[in-house]
């Protein structure tokens, strides 16, 4: 069975992180996905629960 990727189709990465702001993967991760063996991926997933997520205040100055 194929890992499934955790997009969830809010793809905008954080400057300060470098995170995807939806599935928490760094841009290296996200384009390395497609062709990441199942062991890699579930290396990934195991990851994501641990990197900071930070709250959008909705307000842009």
């Amino acid at each position: 069975m194929t890992v499934t990727s955790p997009c969830i189709n809010v793809c905008r990465i954080e400057r300060r992180s470098g995170l995807c702001e939806g599935c928490r993967r760094t841009v290296d991760e996200i384009t390395r996905w497609p062709l990441a063996s199942d062991t890699e991926r579930r290396a990934i997933l195991a990851s994501l629960p641990q990197r900071p997520l930070r709250k959008r205040l909705g307000v842009r100055w």
